[in-house]
């Protein structure tokens, strides 16, 4: 894991993130720190992969031979009959020093955020972060709690939403079903608006200065509960793209209006990510344009035997886990689809149409059908619930609801997906419509 993680907790809470199979434990915090995320990821391989070779007879068997190293140093080589790369992209620092003029001959220190440990020797300091990547956000907050001053570079603005939504729970849990999806897609327009004011109501992002010129859902919001934060109180201060630098000063621009000249000490550039198969052979690391040249961002076309998939490299709106998952389902044929009988079981038909689109939902039925997705849907909320449970604090009784509107409300539900199934078949049973190239 590059260094910086070790502040960061998940932006996205355990239910949304977690593999269809797999809830994780009720104990868990709904958002958890990345040793807890690397823990429930590390029950699934505790082995480094060295290299990945095609067997001498590939053309006939489509072979490979891995071969794999333990924590404890022992290696070994293994002949499979097909293998998935998932290693994502986050592999290698993009630092592009050659868009910053001057940068050469800057006076300072400056350094890529995979290489940010702590705020340690940056009290005092005048930092430029520049953001472009989400965890720019995040380490500006964590140096603006000893340095002097933090300027937080941003070309295009961003969303910012906090972790915790109505009511303290989980953002992500809430307004997030397949309901609020079929109405996003039926009025796109509409529902970017709705959802840009709500987020709006919290800070206007617009006198934050972070206000991006692209819509909330063409690309994901930055997920920070403490920059407004530390932006309010001046301990952070947003800023215009930068110009050049010139000695120890920075020079931000916008357009040909406004320019400002600040001396700094230290610039981290948050500046993304270039991806690195070390492993695989090199006649499979052709690319089209900056990204793999992958056949539904999943298959190298040069093989001869497709025995080989790439999952997990790509862009979603969300929780890149159940994506990932659904590619892997893909390329090894094992598909869901979400059958219409189960809208007629009244319980399981609310969660899965009103409640969280969690994973588990892809396994209620067809190949690879897990007997507990049902039950792992139905105690989701008691997931979600049970970390609050530190100090329990006693709640008057609730009249229970009607079961006049249980029916009213589970028929309409049942109707309206009964509609949109048939009107959007497709975009329900394999939403990587939302992967981006």
């Amino acid at each position: 894991l590059p260094p910086f993680f070790l502040l960061q907790f998940q932006p996205l809470s355990k239910e949304r993130m977690a593999f269809s199979d797999f809830p994780p434990p009720a104990e868990l915090p709904n958002n958890m720190h990345h040793s807890e995320m690397l823990q429930y990821l590390r029950l699934y391989a505790q082995t480094t992969v060295v290299s990945v070779r095609q067997r001498l007879d590939f053309d006939a068997t489509g072979q490979w031979e891995v071969e794999t190293e333990r924590t404890e140093g022992q290696r070994e080589t293994i002949v499979f009959d097909a293998v998935i790369v998932c290693t994502g992209h986050f592999t290698k620092p993009h630092l592009p020093l050659t868009d910053f003029p001057g940068i050469e001959s800057f006076e300072g220190r400056y350094f890529h955020s995979w290489d940010y440990h702590s705020a340690e020797g940056l009290q005092g300091k005048r930092v430029v972060g520049i953001w472009i990547w989400s965890s720019g956000g995040d380490i500006a907050v964590d140096i603006s709690r000893v340095a002097q001053k933090v300027y937080l570079s941003t070309r295009s603005g961003a969303w910012v939403v906090s972790r915790v939504g109505e009511g303290g729970l989980p953002l992500d849990m809430l307004g997030m079903s397949r309901m609020d999806m079929m109405l996003q897609k039926l009025f796109p327009s509409r529902s970017a608006r709705m959802l840009e004011k709500k987020v709006n109501k919290v800070f206007n992002h617009g006198l934050y200065g972070l206000k991006p010129k692209h819509g909330i859902f063409v690309q994901n919001a930055v997920v920070s509960d403490d920059l407004p934060a530390q932006i309010i109180s001046g301990h952070v201060q947003v800023k215009p793209n930068v110009k050049e630098f010139c000695g120890s000063s920075v020079v931000f621009v916008d357009g040909i209006v406004y320019m400002c000249v600040i001396q700094v000490d230290v610039v981290v550039f948050a500046t993304g990510f270039n991806y690195s198969f070390p492993f695989l052979p090199s006649t499979l690391q052709a690319k089209s344009g900056y990204r793999l040249c992958l056949y539904k961002h999943v298959f190298p076309p040069a093989l001869s035997q497709p025995t080989l998939a790439v999952v997990g490299f790509i862009h979603g709106l969300g929780s890149i886990t159940p994506l990932a998952e659904m590619q892997a389902r893909w390329a090894t044929r094992v598909n869901h689809s979400l059958l219409l009988k189960y809208f007629f079981n009244h319980l399981l038909a609310l969660q899965v149409l009103l409640g969280p689109c969690t994973s588990y939902q892809y396994r209620l039925t067809g190949p690879g059908q897990w007997a507990g997705a049902r039950q792992a849907i139905l105690t989701q909320w008691e997931r979600v619930v049970q970390p609050f449970r530190t100090r329990v604090i006693p709640e008057p009784k609730t009249r229970p609801s009607s079961t006049r509107s249980i029916i009213v409300i589970s028929s309409g539900a049942a109707l309206l997906c009964y509609f949109f199934y048939n009107k959007h078949r497709t975009s329900i049973s394999f939403p990587l419509s939302f992967c981006k190239s």
